[in-house]
């Protein structure tokens, strides 16, 4: 089954084209990794198919629905509740406990109980190894937890993709590790799908599917 479509998408930052006219497509439950050197575009075609940014030109499709053609408020609506996002920086925020980051994007949607959003966040923080650390501040917490909690946050809402932008580019080679095996448990598992820009050449070799990006284009 077709998840997402990504066709013609091109954009422009001042005089520079960062991207000419890229072509995806991703089944749902696969894992997709894209892979180029820095400048290639990668991290902006990311932040495009996640609805964070508009391409000047091509249309993106994520369950049949083309994206851009909604108004902000319900594309911002959209992108919480389809669409999880995994950041090499965790983004976590310092004031919050471990589990009041995850349910964060929940609140935000405001369409599930608070006692429903924390039953499930703390189902997603058992699941990844993290029950015994909820109440913990992210200072309280390594750099692999950190991450852990940022995935966890991602789930939350039942996304139908994620995307994840070199989500282990801030770990040591155990904890990168950990990572990719966890986003493979959790597509063999539950069926998820997953877009990763990356530089770990193991993660991307583990992917269904590797893509090269380089000067603005997909080159397979």
């Amino acid at each position: 089954m077709q998840l997402l479509q990504a066709s013609g998408i091109r954009r422009t930052y001042g005089s520079l084209q960062v991207l000419k006219g890229i072509d995806l497509e991703v089944q749902k439950g696969e894992v997709v990794a894209i892979v180029g050197p820095s400048g290639a575009g990668k991290s902006t075609f990311l932040h495009i198919l996640g609805t964070l940014d508009r391409p000047e030109e091509g249309q993106v499709f994520i369950e049949g629905v083309n994206v851009f053609t909604q108004k902000d408020k319900d594309l911002a609506r959209f992108r919480n509740e389809k669409i999880g996002f995994i950041f090499q920086f965790h983004n976590l925020l310092a004031e919050f406990t471990a589990l009041e980051n995850v349910c964060m994007p929940g609140y935000i949607n405001g369409k599930i109980s608070e006692k429903e959003l924390v039953k499930r966040g703390g189902e997603l923080l058992e699941l990844l190894g993290l029950s015994g650390r909820t109440d913990h501040l992210p200072s309280q917490l390594s750099g692999g937890e950190q991450q852990r909690v940022a995935v966890a946050r991602a789930l939350l809402n039942k996304p139908s993709i994620v995307l994840a932008d070199e989500p282990s580019g801030n770990l040591d080679s155990h904890n990168a590790l950990d990572l990719h095996q966890l986003f493979f448990k959790l597509r063999d598992e539950f069926g998820q799908t997953f877009v990763i820009v990356t530089h770990n050449e193991e993660l991307a070799e583990m992917a269904d599917r590797r893509m090269v990006m380089q000067d603005g284009v997909m080159l397979s």
